[in-house]
């Protein structure tokens, strides 16, 4: 048996759900919030809060020794390897 609640979320919020929805295919908000809920509960994270806290360390020590300049730069060429 399922249950209905009733969520109040600003107007803008919505238009951004909305449009999300329509472009990745889900049937209704409903379907794709269901779908958010299920995997913030039930899905692993690809990657630990540990594993993302040394990437963050990284990132600041790349940064700060001008390795690759920003982090948005670090990360663009990590994404490449």
């Amino acid at each position: 048996m399922n249950t209905q609640i009733n969520v109040r979320i600003p107007q803008k919020l919505l238009s951004s759900v909305r449009s999300y929805s329509d472009e990745h295919g889900y049937g209704s908000v409903q379907d794709f919030i269901k779908e958010t809920i299920r995997e913030k509960l039930f899905d692993e994270p690809e990657i630990s809060k540990e594993e993302l806290a040394l990437v963050k360390k990284l990132a600041d020590l790349t940064e700060k020794k001008k390795l690759y300049g920003t982090e948005r730069e670090l990360f663009s060429k990590l994404r490449r390897r």
